[in-house]
């Protein structure tokens, strides 16, 4: 027995010390970097002017060709959660860029995992760590340095930028495949990717499918008891069919509480969504009513929206979330984006009778500007239509009239969708 175990000792320290060359061949280095950092919040919270504390990790030494991987850990985000409403457990995403520089240049995509305990209105935000990799092009020193990165939290983003010049946090000494290290300070252009992503465009001959980037819109709304302000992220999506696209615009925050009992088919919404770039006008699109009555306190969910765009023109034509228009028991809220973005470029050929000059699939209306301009409407919008789930504020009943609080109902936070 005694022998037996000398032998399992000497095997365990036979192990352990390949264990330790493996490391020395691969060393892993992490360094800690703080900047002060700038955060812009969804729209209608102040922005917060922070610190950022991060620990970069990735091996020390590398050769030309490996593909190596990077982790980015924070010690410190730079913002707090809002004092608006407690963040539940895995509500909170990270992703970011990290600057590569020296022997070659690259902006290397990081994101970290939807996993973060329950954070208290007012409390430390707490991220999950990124992970990112980068393939090696040459030879000689590549340092790493943290740059800008987004919080997204229940469907809104805050997106954190620095506000100095950002101290390296870890160098890879990369040597020639064959092994012999020779520095070479030149960049070497590489991939680069972003975090975040850009509206789709329409591929090469024979995609059918296209989907929009969910974009933040502010809205300013006029209800029958007065002017509310809003905030909807909103997709549109397309499907081409011969020469026209189905569209189908999507509502991320689309559960609302009802205050009131309302009855059914009493709630019918409607967009005009704008076209830009190459063609321009508006195409409606239109969900059906709500088809159950919805009790007091239960969830108001808008259906997607659909609608047929003709081209009227032959190029790149943007698509951006417009006027919306609520109609319930002979009330009527409208609501017009303040600033509004492209969810959606196409390659568009024109068609006879397109939407050029003019509107696509329903009565003519004006939306919001596809370049963060002001929006204005003119003429009326039809009772079919686009909605917005999370500008519809809440419906109340009063004297057996539904009352549309435009704004109201950004004081709940949306629950997901509930069929």
């Amino acid at each position: 027995m005694r022998r037996r175990g000398t032998a399992v000792g000497a095997a365990l320290v036979l192990s352990g010390a390949g264990a330790l060359l493996g490391l020395a061949a691969t060393p892993v280095q992490a360094a800690t970097v703080a900047y002060a950092t700038h955060c812009v919040p969804p729209a209608g919270i102040s922005p917060v002017d922070g610190t950022t504390k991060v620990e970069i990790t990735a091996p020390a030494t590398a050769k030309v060709g490996d593909t190596v991987d990077i982790g980015w850990k924070f010690v410190q985000a730079a913002s707090k959660n809002p004092d608006i409403i407690d963040l539940p457990a895995n509500s909170v995403q990270p992703s970011g860029v990290l600057k590569a520089a020296g022997a070659q240049s690259a902006d290397i995509a990081m994101q970290g995992p939807r996993q973060n305990p329950a954070i208290p209105k007012g409390a430390q935000m707490v991220l999950s760590g990124m992970k990112g990799s980068v393939k090696l092009t040459a030879p000689g020193e590549v340092t790493l340095t943290p740059d800008a990165y987004t919080v997204n939290a229940m469907s809104t983003d805050t997106k954190c930028t620095p506000k100095e010049p950002v101290q390296q946090s870890a160098t890879i000494k990369v040597t020639a495949a064959g092994g012999t290290s020779t520095p070479t300070p030149t960049p070497t252009p590489t991939h680069t990717a972003t975090p975040t992503p850009t509206p789709s465009t329409s591929g090469g001959t024979g995609q059918a499918d296209f989907t929009g980037k969910e974009v933040q819109i502010p809205y300013a709304c006029k209800t029958p008891i007065g002017d509310k302000n809003a905030t909807s992220p909103v997709q549109i999506d397309a499907r081409k069919n011969g020469g026209d696209y189905a569209l189908t615009v999507r509502f991320k925050k689309s559960v609302m509480d009802s205050p009131a009992d309302i009855p059914a088919g009493s709630v019918k919404p409607s967009m005009a969504v704008v076209v830009g770039g190459a063609d321009k006008g508006t195409v409606q699109a239109a969900g059906p009513a709500n088809a159950a009555p919805i009790k007091s306190g239960d969830p108001i969910a808008i259906p997607d929206l659909t609608g047929t765009y003709k081209p009227g023109a032959t190029g790149s034509s943007t698509l951006s979330p417009g006027v919306l228009t609520v109609n319930a028991l002979g009330t009527t809220t409208t609501c017009t984006p303040t600033r509004t973005q492209v969810s959606l470029t196409l390659d568009t050929t024109g068609q006879a009778g397109g939407t050029s000059g003019g509107t696509s699939g329903g009565t003519a209306a004006s939306g919001g500007s596809t370049d963060g301009t002001s929006a204005s409407t003119s003429g009326g919008l039809a009772d079919t239509g686009a909605s917005d789930h999370g500008t519809l504020k809440a419906l109340g009943l009063v004297a057996g009239t539904a009352i549309l609080l435009g704004g109201a109902v950004f004081t709940f936070m949306p629950r997901s969708r509930r069929r």
